[in-house]
Order: structure tokens, then sequence, then C-alpha cells
């Protein structure tokens, strides 16, 4: 036997995956969990029983409630599946899966459309972060509709769509304790090999940092690397990702996040000046594999970086002058540009983070879940 759960699989950015509403699915943490992972076919490299698209960037599921605190619209739980691994991370955002949030919301009738364009005040519940989220809701027929059909193009994803932007009201500190969760603009960190290692003690200058996404940024060049490597060139060097991997363990205490060894964060970034008129180059690590693109938060993080004197890509970046600063950032299959304010009294201080993303909706229908992942022993 088998249960049905309803459904709807959702493009968010540069991911996707099903959305669930929270009422569906089962409240015990355990047993959602199980539900999830069978949903998505994890853990098989493949995925080839379920929905996932062996990749973590299509291992994602959205879980949305109704708001339950004062001016808070929506509520977004986001979880993080491997295709290799029976792991349910829901400890960190996903910027790209947050813009299917509000078409969800619409589509389910979470909320009703306002007008031409209908925004909602929408919490992750990861991490307490509010942003307030805009969609296109033109008059059809059938009445005001979200619009997924325009001219909005972001890169990663072929075509256009209709435009959806995100503005983050309070992104600083969303795992770490702040922004800066080591104190410092830059550290210079020493990386003792682990047992049978293939490489030696290394020591290169990390910039840590957390406005959305833990990152921490490091030049290309100190790994050896020309940051023009395509995704598939480094995933397959196993001795460079060896060597990120023991930067990753060592630099996620320094943040304080402990033992880092079974999360996706911190993200391990690989900057270098830019080559395509941007304002600084990335490879990121999410956080084995090299991203095709870059998340959402993490191009935040990468920006605000980017701004703050002192740090690592601050040496590298390009920027315009000005208190709101337009922040390219080139990635392997295009740019992701962010929009930054920052304080006029204190220029080290990002005030407004905000953007462009666009999401579709694939399908919708019901997940099929054995009746026997209800009871079965973890």
């Amino acid at each position: 036997m088998q249960k049905p759960i309803p459904a709807l699989f959702m493009r968010g950015g540069t991911s996707r995956g099903p959305f669930f509403l929270e009422s569906d699915l089962p409240s015990d943490p355990a047993v959602r969990d199980r539900v999830l992972l069978s949903v998505m076919g994890s853990p098989d490299r493949r995925q080839i029983d379920g929905l996932g698209g062996a990749h973590p960037l299509t291992s994602k599921v959205g879980i949305v409630r109704p708001g339950t605190v004062p001016g808070v619209d929506l509520e977004f739980l986001f979880a993080q599946l491997q295709p290799d691994r029976d792991t349910v991370d829901t400890t960190a955002n996903c910027g790209n899966m947050l813009a299917a949030v509000v078409p969800f919301a619409l589509e389910r009738g979470l909320i009703q459309a306002q007008g031409d364009e209908t925004t909602a005040r929408v919490l992750t519940r990861n991490t307490g972060m509010q942003c307030d989220i805009t969609v296109l809701t033109p008059m059809t027929p059938e009445g005001r509709r979200v619009s997924y059909e325009g001219d909005a193009r972001i890169d990663g994803v072929p075509g256009r769509s209709a435009p959806i932007t995100i503005n983050f009201l309070d992104t600083a500190g969303s795992v770490c304790a702040g922004l800066l969760p080591t104190g410092q603009v830059r550290d210079r960190v020493r990386v003792e090999p682990p047992a049978g290692a293939a490489f030696d003690a290394f020591e290169i200058e990390v910039t840590c940092i957390d406005n959305g996404m833990p990152l921490v940024l490091f030049r290309a060049g100190d790994m050896g690397c020309t940051g023009r490597e395509t995704p598939a060139e480094l995933n397959a060097d196993e001795a460079l990702k060896a060597r990120i991997e023991a930067l990753r363990l060592l630099t996620g205490k320094l943040m304080g996040l402990g033992d880092v060894s079974t999360r996706n964060y911190p993200k391990m970034t690989l900057v270098s000046e830019p080559s395509e008129g941007g304002a600084i180059s990335t490879r990121c690590f999410i956080p084995h594999v090299c991203h095709e693109a870059i998340g959402v938060l993490a191009a935040v993080t990468v920006g605000t970086a980017c701004v703050l004197e002192g740090s690592v890509p601050h040496d590298l970046a390009r920027l315009p002058a000005g208190a709101v600063k337009t922040v390219s950032i080139e990635h392997p299959s295009g740019e992701f540009t962010v929009e930054l304010a920052l304080d006029p009294q204190d220029p080290q201080k990002v005030e407004r983070a905000a953007l462009l993303r666009t999401a579709r909706l694939i399908m919708r229908g019901e997940a099929m879940v054995p009746a026997s992942v209800w009871s079965q022993a973890r």
C-alpha cells in the first residue's frame, strides 16, 4: 500500500523540488524526514525510486504554512537532502527555493492575490530570517493568477519568466552568531592534514561570513587554481576537494558551528578577479560539489564580503561607487546581480539586500509514499 501526499513540483531560481503544505506531512519530525527521503529517493546516487534529480540542487524540498507571528504572511521550512545520504538538513536557508514560496501559496490558496502584483512577507523557519517577496498576479478569465511567463532572465535557467523580487530584511548571522562569526573580516588559518591525507599542512587567508548563508571565501590562487575551472574539472580534483574539506571542518569550528562534517554549511567559495565585466568571480562548493551557478543567499553573502574593506574578496573585486552598490557575481554559468544598500554612517554595514529570481510550477499531483515508511524504525 502507498499513501498519497498532495504536492506541487516547482522550480525556484536554479533549484527545484516538491513543495508541501506542512499540514499534509507528518507532524513528528523523524517520520516527516523518512517520508521526505522516500519522496526524493534517497539515499541512492541516482535517486531512481523518487523525485530527486541526482544532484544537491535538485534534492530540495519546500514546506509551507500560514504565518503564525504578527506581520508574517507565510512561513517556509527548507529541507536539503543529498542523493546518496539519508540526511534531511533543515538548519540552513535556500534563497532559490524561497522564490517559489509565494507562487506555491497562491496556487494552494494560503494567500489571495492583491492586484497586478502580490507581496507577501515570508519567515524562513530554518534561521528566523524574514523577507518580502513580490510576484506578478495579473487578471485572467478565471480571476487573478500567479504569472510564470515574462521577460526576466536568470543565468542557470533556460528561457525567460515572470520576475520575482526578494527584499531581504535581516540576513546577518542567519546561522552563525553574527555577520563575521570569527570577529575578524580576514583570518589566517593553518590547516593540518588528517591521518592518511595526501596533502601537507598549509596556511591560507579566509573571510568567514554569514549574511544569509555561512560561507568561507578564499583566493582560488591560494589553492593552486585559476578560478576559471569548470565545475566538472573542480569536482574531478580529489586532492583539491580533500584540502577544501579539511579547511571547511576547521573554519566551521572557528565560526562557532561545531562539527560540520554532516552539515551542508559552511559553503566553500573560491574567489578570483572577474573576467566577464562583473565584480568578482566565484566557484562555490555546496559543500562537496561545485555549484554550476551560485545560490541566492551565497550570492548575497559574497556580495557583502566584497564591499567589506579588508576582506579577502575586497582585494579582488571591482565595485561601483556610492552607498547603493549593484554587485555582479560571476559564476560558472553566468552572473548573479545583488543590490546592496550600505549604512551611510557605517559603510562596513549592509542595511538591505535585494535581488531578482524566477520560479515555475512544473507539475501538480500527489507524491506516493509506501505506507511502511510511517512505522519503520529509523
